[in-house]
């Protein structure tokens, strides 16, 4: 296989195609008069999820290209090899088994010529019977208060995906707990959250693999400091999901119980393991739960299995690759069409950021093409509010739209103008998708919209966890088949490691000015001096 891919012959051939993609005959408004546009350029393979990607800047021609690149690259092959165990996270040695997490067969995994599966089996009963000991309030507080309040100490993917989850899925929640999130370690985050919480009431759970992140320490210390000046036992309030072996994994003695996490599963995948699966089944009810587990499943199966030609993520991934790596697209927006989405982005952010922003493929060698883009956005009708002036008549970049056929909350048969709220929102998402592909011809240039913008529309029938589990996985499944195309490794993140040590460094000459007010600062830095100036200065 070519590691270079400027000299994979398929990448020159898509090089070529892409010069010829930028004569105006290939403009998409002309492309979407095809009455078969629709039919030829969307799937419809997984039960609920509608993806359509007529609009995006591609022919029959192009995809038969992208197809061509999917089996050099041998997408379907290392997909298989991934949720099989073998040792795909190269520059850690580990396996990347996020999949596993929602088994629902007697089917083994083996990792090391060890089955995994009893183990994932085993959490997942913990994290049931625990979670409805909690609803049947036979868990409960120091003062024999039932638990109305669950606080998510935990930073990165300890929290984002679980976040996401938990706003998508509000309609399904138990009424009587409410979800915090406590991850930043600016003081002003634990004070608004000790502020929103009723101390007797509040179960906090301490989410760290290693049990070494200093956010998350800092944290955890405060609210075992907070609970005890409220004369409240942590024993009864404080739960953690770690590593076997990790510094935390030797608390039993001082927590209500301890849930294990996995070293085959990074923090961004990790919402189906006990990091959001704890929260989750306290927050939903296990059920509902569960059933978020086997929609997540499903897509998995769906881009395990799939032809090339019909795997939804596979062509997204494609897709994507295609605006990046040739259209030179270097961002992509992601705009649910609905306020239960709203966290989506901020998810999708860390999940495909992390796990793409390489520079070097798994040989150790510096890549030929930029990997990654940067992704944001922000939830319809908001956004063309905020930022589509610059998606209409600024520099481009593609957009995902995602909007659910029914709404979860009905209304009381208000009309405004004769269409219902949610009427206006699909008109709007229709409209957005349309303008951006056709433009508008003006004499007048503050008037004139170029078009030729591409986007894809993913449609749910609802909003369920079934469905959100669905999406959630086909972002981690796109995610990974575009790392492969590039041959980097999606599952480390050495680039988070840098701030965090030389963060280690400054701490140090913090702490030896907290322990004396004289102490001159050492760093042969101007930059730090100066700043941990303004620190002690106040």
């Amino acid at each position: 296989m070519h590691n270079n891919l400027n000299n994979l012959p398929i990448w020159k051939k898509l090089k070529e195609h892409a010069q010829e993609m930028q004569n105006k005959d290939y403009h998409l408004k002309y492309l979407i008069k095809d009455p078969d546009r629709l039919k030829n350029f969307s799937r419809n393979n997984v039960p609920c999820f509608f993806f359509d990607f007529s609009r995006q800047r591609v022919t029959a021609k192009t995809m038969e290209l992208l197809f061509e690149l999917a089996e050099a690259r041998e997408l379907d092959n290392k997909f298989k090899s991934m949720v099989s165990g073998n040792l795909v996270n190269k520059t850690e040695n580990r396996a990347a088994l996020h999949t596993a997490t929602r088994h629902f067969t007697n089917k083994p995994v083996f990792v090391n010529k060890t089955d995994i599966m009893p183990e994932i089996r085993k959490i997942r009963g913990q994290i049931r019977d625990f979670s409805k000991q909690i609803h049947a309030k036979k868990i409960k507080g120091t003062t024999g208060k039932a638990f109305k309040h669950v606080v998510v100490i935990g930073i990165g993917g300890s929290y984002l995906g679980t976040e996401f989850v938990a706003a998508a899925l509000y309609p399904y929640a138990d009424k009587g707990i409410k979800l915090h999130f406590l991850s930043n370690v600016d003081i002003d985050n634990f004070g608004k959250t000790v502020s929103e919480i009723d101390p007797e009431t509040t179960l906090w759970v301490i989410i760290s693999k290693s049990y070494t992140t200093a956010e998350t320490d800092a944290n955890a210390t405060l609210a075992y400091d907070f609970m005890q000046k409220k004369n409240l036992d942590p024993k009864k309030h404080f739960v953690i999901v770690t590593g076997k072996g990790s510094p935390g994994d030797k608390k039993a003695d001082s927590v209500l119980a301890i849930f294990h996490m996995f070293d085959f599963i990074g923090g961004r995948y990790s919402v189906t393991s006990a990091v959001g699966g704890l929260p989750l089944a306290v927050y939903l009810g296990h059920d509902k739960y569960e059933d978020f587990l086997k929609g997540a499943n499903k897509m998995d199966l769906h881009a395990e299995n799939s032809s090339i030609e019909t795997n939804i993520p596979l062509i997204a991934a494609l897709l994507s690759i295609w605006n990046n790596n040739f259209l030179s697209y270097p961002t992509q927006a992601i705009i649910p069409y609905s306020a239960l989405l709203s966290k989506l982005a901020v998810h999708v952010q860390q999940l495909y950021m992390e796990s793409t922003g390489k520079s070097a493929n798994m040989q150790g060698e510096f890549l030929s093409e930029d990997a990654g883009v940067i992704v944001f956005g922000e939830p319809g009708t908001n956004a063309q509010h905020s930022f589509f002036q610059l998606a209409h008549q600024g520099r481009a970049f593609p957009v995902d739209f995602i909007i659910a056929v029914n709404p979860q909350f009905q209304q009381d048969n208000t009309i405004f103008s004769e269409v219902s709220n949610h009427q206006e929102l699909w008109a709007n998402c229709i409209a957005q998708a349309m303008a951006l592909a056709t433009g508008a011809e003006n004499q007048e240039k503050h008037k004139f919209f170029s078009g030729n913008r591409p986007s894809t529309t993913i449609v749910l029938d609802h909003i369920t966890p079934e469905n959100i589990g669905n999406l959630l996985s086909f972002y981690e499944a796109k995610t990974v088949f575009e790392s492969f195309i590039w041959d980097i490794n999606p599952f480390d993140q050495f680039g988070v490691e840098l701030g965090k040590s030389l963060a280690s460094k400054i701490r140090k000459e913090i702490v030896e000015k907290n322990r004396n007010k004289n102490y001159l600062f050492e760093s042969s830095n101007e930059y730090e001096k100066f700043y941990l100036g303004k620190l002690f200065s106040k």
